[in-house]
C-alpha cells in the first residue's frame, strides 16, 4: 500500500531525476536557439565568438580586477620592513580573489547558452566539413608546426576534420543531443551527472570545459588512467584549439618538469588522479615558488567520481624516500 501510494505521487510530481531535469530545460531550450541562429555565421565569426566571451568577462570583472592590481602595485612600493602594512594589502586581496571567483561563476552562468551553442555549432562544423578554412592566427600557425591536422595556406589555416587519437585516427561525427547538454549544465554547475555507456560522456565535457575556460584559470579533467587521459585530451584538442584555446595532458610530461608546468599553465589540462595528486604534494614540499607546477585550482571535471573519490581515494597517496642520517633515532633523547 505504502509502495503503491510512493509510486503514484511521483507519477503525479515527478521523482527527483524528473525535476531536476525539467529544471534547466529552459536553459537547453536556450542553447538550442543560439545554436539556430549561429548557422548564419562564418567559421571566422564563430571562432571570433570566443573573443567576444572573454571580453564580456574582462568587461564584467574589470572593477574586482583593477582593484587587485591596485593593491599589488602599493606593495611593490612599501618598505621590506612594512609588515603589518603588507598583511592588510594581501587579506584584502585574498577577499577580492574571493569576490572575484563568486563574479566570476555569475558571468559564466549568463553566458552558459551562448558558449554550449558555440561548441554544439563547433562539433557540427567539423561532422559536416572534411576541412574548416578561416584566417591564420599565430596560434593557428604554432599548432600547424606540430599538427598534422592543421596546415597553412598562404594567410589561412585549414583545420581537417580527422586527426590521431590514441593511436588511430578518429573522423569527427558527434553532435550534441539534449540530453548531452543537460549532462554539461549539470557539470558546470558541481553535481554529478550519471551516464550510461554510449551515451556520450566525452562529448558532455567538451562543454563545460570550453566554458570555463573562457575564466583563465585552467579547467582539469580527471581520469582513471593514463590511456583515458591521452585519448580524451587528442579526442577533443581540435574543437578547443580551433577557438584558441590550448590543451595539453600532464601524462606527456615528467613531474617536475618545464613540460609539466607548462602544461598546468593551458587553458585544458588532462591527466589522471594519481598524478594530480602526486603533483599537489610535490608542490607542498617544494622549497621556493619556482619549483611549484600547479597553479590556482579552479574547475575540475572527474570521470568514474565513483570510482575516484570513493575506492580510489581508500588507497593514500605517499611520497618516501631515504633522509640523510635516516637510522639515527633521538626521539629518546629529545624527548625529556
Amino acid at each position: 500500500m505504502f509502495n503503491s501510494l510512493v509510486k503514484n505521487i511521483s507519477n503525479i510530481f515527478g521523482n527527483k531525476s524528473d525535476r531536476d531535469v525539467k529544471s534547466v530545460r529552459p536553459l537547453v531550450d536556450a542553447i538550442n536557439v543560439h545554436f539556430e541562429s549561429y548557422n548564419k555565421l562564418s567559421l571566422d565569426e564563430l571562432r571570433g565568438k570566443t573573443i567576444e566571451f572573454k571580453q564580456r568577462i574582462a568587461d564584467f570583472l574589470g572593477e574586482i580586477d583593477s582593484e587587485i592590481e591596485s593593491l599589488k602595485s602599493k606593495i611593490d612600493l612599501l618598505d621590506i620592513d612594512a609588515i603589518s602594512e603588507k598583511e592588510e594589502y594581501f587579506a584584502r586581496i585574498d577577499e577580492l580573489e574571493k569576490e572575484r571567483d563568486e563574479e566570476l561563476e555569475k558571468i559564466l552562468h549568463q553566458l552558459l547558452p551562448e558558449a554550449f551553442a558555440v561548441v554544439k555549432q563547433t562539433a557540427k562544423r567539423f561532422s559536416e566539413n572534411t576541412q574548416l578554412r578561416v584566417k591564420a592566427t599565430d596560434y593557428d600557425r604554432e599548432l600547424a608546426v606540430r599538427l598534422p591536422h592543421v596546415n597553412m595556406d598562404g594567410n589561412d589555416a585549414i583545420y581537417n576534420n580527422s586527426w590521431e587519437a590514441a593511436g588511430s585516427t578518429i573522423t569527427w561525427n558527434m553532435v550534441h543531443y539534449d540530453v548531452q547538454l543537460i549532462g554539461g549544465i549539470v557539470l558546470h554547475e558541481g553535481k554529478i551527472s550519471e551516464m550510461a555507456t554510449g551515451e556520450g560522456k566525452t562529448l558532455v565535457s567538451t562543454l563545460p570545459a570550453y566554458l570555463n575556460a573562457l575564466g583563465g584559470r585552467g579547467v582539469h579533467i580527471v581520469t582513471v588512467n593514463d590511456y583515458l587521459a591521452r585519448r580524451d585530451s587528442e579526442w577533443n584538442a581540435p574543437i578547443f584549439q580551433f577557438h584558441g584555446l590550448k590543451v595539453d595532458c600532464i601524462e606527456y610530461h615528467k613531474p617536475h618538469s618545464e613540460g609539466r608546468k607548462k602544461a598546468y599553465q593551458a587553458d585544458i589540462i588532462y591527466g589522471t588522479n594519481n598524478e594530480f595528486g602526486f603533483d599537489y604534494l610535490r608542490d607542498n614540499m617544494a622549497h621556493s615558488p619556482d619549483e611549484l607546477v600547479q597553479g590556482k585550482l579552479h574547475y575540475a571535471m572527474v570521470d568514474e567520481v565513483d570510482s575516484v573519490l570513493v575506492d580510489d581515494a581508500r588507497t593514500p597517496l605517499i611520497i618516501s624516500g631515504p633522509v640523510p642520517k635516516g637510522d639515527q633515532h633521538e626521539f629518546h633523547d629529545l624527548k625529556p
